[in-house]
């Protein structure tokens, strides 16, 4: 995977949530929900480091990535607020977005949290996903990783805020934690279907070597 893509794909991941959540469509509303979470962007760093050979580039390129994400988003939060239906756009006052404004302040240390976060965060999951590369068992667990990061999330949201928020929170999570599911034994099933054809090869080409041994 090129520098550019993996840098272009942080970029677009911090702006899908915020651009998302301006509409009022339902499949708009899942993708702001999701996009918004934190599952889309560890699966972001795996995948990154996943497409890299270098484990080096790997670490770097996932934490900058994410970063690049996390000041995209908060941007794009800021010079484009969401309007909640019923509420009338106020005019900002005058030096509203200078140094030093309420939030323009809360939105600085948004990004230097989150920012911080990111290459805390995005290094080990980079890395992750780099040995994800090794075939068979020694490299399912870590593949396995994102599917288990996307069920605790959602299993930890509808529990602690399902009741709280609107109708479509429930069916995206729900929905979530079904894909994780199915993803986790699909990569399970995919694993030992690989280990077994691997596995016959193996035992064809010593039948096949038997022959001319006792030739």
């Amino acid at each position: 995977m090129p520098v550019a893509v993996c840098l272009g794909a942080g970029l677009l991941l911090g702006l899908a949530g915020p651009i998302s959540g301006k509409f009022d469509n339902p499949v708009f509303v899942a993708a702001g929900i999701v996009f918004s979470s934190g599952w889309p962007w560890a699966c972001y760093a795996f995948l990154v480091g996943y497409f890299r050979r270098s484990r080096i580039e790997s670490v770097l390129l996932a934490s900058l990535g994410l970063a690049i994400g996390v000041v995209t988003y908060y941007l794009f939060k800021d010079m484009n607020p969401t309007i909640l239906p019923g509420m009338k756009p106020v005019t900002p006052i005058s030096g509203e977005m200078e140094m030093g404004a309420p939030g323009h302040a809360s939105s600085e240390g948004q990004i230097l949290v989150w920012g911080i976060a990111a290459f805390v965060f995005g290094a080990p999951l980079g890395l992750v996903g780099n040995v994800a590369r090794i075939p068979g068992i020694g490299g399912l667990l870590f593949r396995l990783l994102v599917p288990l990061i996307a069920f605790f999330e959602a299993t930890q949201r509808l529990s602690t805020e399902a009741d709280s928020q609107g109708p479509y929170f429930a069916v995206t999570w729900n929905v979530i934690r079904v894909a994780a599911c199915v993803a986790a034994l699909a990569l399970l099933g995919h694993t030992v279907w690989s280990w077994r054809v691997r596995r016959s090869r193996a035992d064809g080409r010593t039948d096949a070597a038997e022959p001319s041994r006792r030739l």
